[in-house]
């Protein structure tokens, strides 16, 4: 079994003072290998960045069609958003238009990550609401599938109707039965698959065609985060600038403890990466310099040069040192 390598690496002075070891795949379109380090068959839970695969019965069923959703509200379903008023209202509109609220939601509640939104929460003394949590717009979806589906409310159950639907779809979309599943953050069963697959679904993303009700869903969702990047994640996110910084449309998510995917439509490919441990700049770090890797990011951008080689200041404005990645991805 191959071991993970040396993707991201924290240099202070002349050698490297901490290491991100992990994983990664590049994809073609036929599933094969192009690119990888580390071991491609490492087993992972893909968090959120599962979130497109999550929203593929979304559309491909009719439900989003049948609630009149547009790309706005498919971004959101694949987000991991601040919680910024751009994400909370239209969120809260969705499931509105409904019939719907707030204790409909089976994610939980959190504090928003959106630095504006937060503050004001603070200083009103109020409590955030379900409608704040990051995943708010993925369990939108699974709420306007599952009334499409005639399901009951609680469709974070694993044997719920909107959850075997996502199960059929990510098995078929990463060409391998999941092993196994955990829980998600906001209560949502994760699947896990090998990163090769994940790598393999994504580039499935980028050829997906007209030919098929899902691959003309996957075409809608994932033009639907490219035409959005500021509702797939939020400002000062890595997902929102990184997607405003390519210089032809690619699709990027995040996912919890460090996994990243991409997916480049024009190239017919897909990335998926995972750092060991758990560290989110590293995963940073590394997909951005795979997107350099892949001629699709200027190494000069501001949004490359925040995240990739980007320098480490201390509180008197010394540079003391640079996140960079490691020798195998530059």
């Amino acid at each position: 079994m191959t071991h993970p390598v040396s993707l991201a690496e924290i240099w202070r002075g002349p050698r490297p003072e901490s290491v991100h070891l992990g994983h990664a795949v590049i994809c073609d379109a036929g599933g094969g290998i192009v690119e990888a380090w580390g071991n491609p068959d490492e087993v992972v839970l893909p968090r959120s960045s599962a979130k497109m695969i999550q929203a593929l019965p979304l559309v491909a069923s009719g439900a989003a069609d049948s609630a009149g959703l547009g790309p706005e509200q498919l971004a959101l379903a694949c987000a991991s958003h601040n919680g910024a008023a751009i994400h909370t209202d239209r969120v809260g509109r969705w499931i509105a238009g409904m019939g719907l609220g707030d204790d409909d939601f089976r994610c939980g509640a959190h504090m928003p990550w959106d630095k504006p939104a937060h503050d004001a929460l603070l200083c009103s003394g109020t409590a955030p609401c379900q409608v704040h949590n990051n995943c708010s717009g993925k369990h939108a979806g699974f709420l306007t599938l599952g009334r499409h589906l005639g399901g009951g409310p609680d469709y974070i159950d694993l044997d719920h109707p909107v959850q075997r639907a996502v199960m059929e779809a990510f098995e078929t979309v990463t060409d391998a039965p999941s092993p196994y599943h955990g829980i998600d953050g906001c209560s949502a069963p994760n699947p896990a698959t090998t990163l090769r697959a994940m790598a393999r679904a994504m580039a499935w993303y980028a050829g997906a065609g007209e030919d098929t009700a899902e691959e003309r869903a996957a075409r809608r969702l994932w033009q639907a985060m490219v035409a959005h990047p500021d509702l797939v994640a939020g400002e000062g996110r890595a997902c929102t600038e990184l997607m405003r910084a390519c210089s032809e449309p690619v699709a990027l998510k995040t996912g919890a403890e460090a996994f990243f995917i991409a997916i480049l439509p024009q190239r017919g490919l897909g990335v998926a990466l995972k750092i060991a441990d758990g560290g989110t700049r590293g995963a940073e770090c590394a997909i951005a310099a795979i997107l350099v890797r892949l001629g699709v990011l200027d190494p000069g951008h501001r949004a490359a040069r925040r995240l990739c080689n980007a320098p480490i200041i201390n509180w008197r404005g010394i540079e003391t040192g640079a996140i960079r990645p490691a020798a195998a991805l530059a």
